[in-house]
C-alpha cells in the first residue's frame, strides 16, 4: 500500500492562502494555515503509517495567484534549508548524475 497525501493550495474568503492536506487512504482532511502547520500535520498523519509517506502530490485551485505560489516556493526552500542544516545533510541524496550537472 502506497501512502500518498494530496496537498492543495487554496484561497479563503479573506484572500489568504492555506493548504488542504488530504490522506488518500482514509480521506482525512486537514487545513494548514502555514508551512509549519503543514509540516506538523504531514508528520502526524504519517505517524499512522510508521512515519513513512511515499508521496505528497501538489496542486492548486484555479483562483490561486502565481505570486502566492512563488511565496510558498520560497518559504518551502527556506524550510528545507533549515531541516538540512539541522540534519547536516541533504534531505534527498544527490546522485552522481545531478552532481555532474551541477559542476
Amino acid at each position: 500500500m502506497s501512502v500518498i497525501f494530496e496537498a492543495t493550495i487554496k484561497m479563503n474568503n479573506d484572500l489568504e492562502w492555506y493548504i488542504e492536506l488530504k490522506d488518500t487512504i482514509d480521506d482525512r482532511v486537514e487545513e494548514c494555515k502555514d508551512l509549519d502547520e503543514f509540516s506538523k500535520k504531514v508528520e502526524e498523519l504519517g505517524d499512522d503509517y510508521g512515519g513513512h509517506v511515499d508521496e505528497v502530490r501538489w496542486s492548486k485551485d484555479d483562483n490561486v495567484p502565481e505570486q502566492v505560489i512563488d511565496e510558498i516556493r520560497v518559504k518551502m526552500a527556506e524550510h528545507r534549508a533549515e531541516i538540512e542544516e539541522k540534519m547536516g545533510e541533504p534531505i534527498t541524496p544527490v546522485t552522481e548524475d545531478v552532481k555532474t550537472q551541477q559542476e
